[in-house]
């Protein structure tokens, strides 16, 4: 049996342990928290919409918080990468780069308020355009202009860059007299005003966002090719994060809209549903949300490394292929 003595300063250890873990956790929390926006359209719209729900989250975590633009997905990136950003909205294409790169984690997916959980990638020209199909397209005479996405973009890039031009063994360059880029907005705008012939899009971007925002525009649009279904976006925050924290914001997302009084619930509902295309509650998620994504960048890079007979290439390109088939089998049909 143990004498008084050694409990008492066994006791007083575990005290002392207690509270210095304690100090420990406190002195890890952050002062403030940044979370980075990726830019779909302009940064005043975006500051605008997501406002109410970051002072919520704000006063859900106790830490100041605030909204982070930059002019690419890119700038978000390394902003998360440096530490300038704690956690974001990302698309999948960006959020590979972010967990790759950037030392960040999907923790959360974002759903429609209609309750689907996804979008479509889209190739859109202004609505008297001789351009009707992908076929019409593919013809690559080089009389046409072309509105490209940005690079860290799913839908803009990632996802026709695969099923549009690698598919088809062919690429923008071989296709068109002039390539630009811009964000969803940009493009939408610039076909619009048939500053370009054709561009990528999305079906947020045009039928939701800019349906509602600039109608005008919106009607002068058609849609002439879309992708077969892409998870819809998720949320990513620095994986250094302390766990306290993560436990804070990974609760605060999971009931936002879902728990509570039903007047709680409907104010916050009312506030998803005015972000982005317009969000419904968030579900958890993890990196195997990217899983889809990732496969058809290491399809890409196979075809690539295929016609330039880059033999190391290939064989690098289905290593990578073989294990994301693995933890395809590991994850199977029941969620991320």
């Amino acid at each position: 049996m143990l004498s008084g003595n050694i409990v008492k300063s066994a006791c007083m250890g575990i005290a002392l342990a207690v509270l210095t873990s304690s100090n420990v956790a406190l002195a890890a929390m952050p002062k403030k928290l940044n979370f980075g926006i990726i830019s779909t359209e302009s940064a005043s719209a975006l500051e605008s919409n997501f406002s109410p729900f970051l002072k919520d989250m704000e006063k859900f975590v106790g830490i100041p918080i605030k909204a982070y633009f930059a002019s690419d997905y890119a700038g978000v990136i390394e902003g998360m990468r440096f530490k300038k950003v704690d956690l974001a909205w990302f698309g999948n294409k960006s959020a590979i780069e972010a967990v790759d790169r950037a030392g960040g984690e999907v923790f959360a997916q974002t759903i429609k308020d209609d309750g689907s959980k996804g979008y479509y990638s889209l190739l859109i020209t202004h609505k008297d355009s001789d351009l009707n199909s992908l076929e019409d397209v593919l013809k690559c005479d080089k009389t046409k202009t072309f509105g490209n996405g940005d690079p860290n973009s799913t839908s803009g890039y990632a996802i026709p860059g695969y099923y549009v031009w690698a598919l088809n063994d062919k690429n923008p360059e071989d296709c068109f007299k002039r390539v630009v880029s811009s964000n969803h907005e940009g493009n939408a705008i610039a076909v619009a005003t048939k500053n370009v012939d054709v561009a990528t899009n999305n079906t947020e971007s045009i039928y939701a966002r800019l349906g509602k925002t600039k109608p005008e525009m919106a009607a002068q649009i058609k849609e002439i090719w879309r992708s077969p279904l892409i998870p819809s976006d998720p949320m990513v925050w620095r994986k250094d994060l302390p766990q306290e924290l993560k436990e804070k914001l990974l609760y605060f997302f999971i009931q936002y809209g879902r728990f509570g009084a039903m007047d709680k619930v409907e104010r916050e509902r009312k506030v998803l549903a005015n972000l982005s295309d317009g969000w419904g509650p968030f579900l958890a998620s993890s990196d195997a949300q990217l899983i889809d994504v990732r496969r058809i960048e290491a399809f890409k890079k196979k075809l690539k490394a295929e016609k330039k007979g880059d033999t190391a290439g290939v064989k690098e390109a289905e290593s990578d292929l073989a294990q994301l088939e693995k933890m395809q089998k590991v994850i199977g049909k029941s969620g991320y």
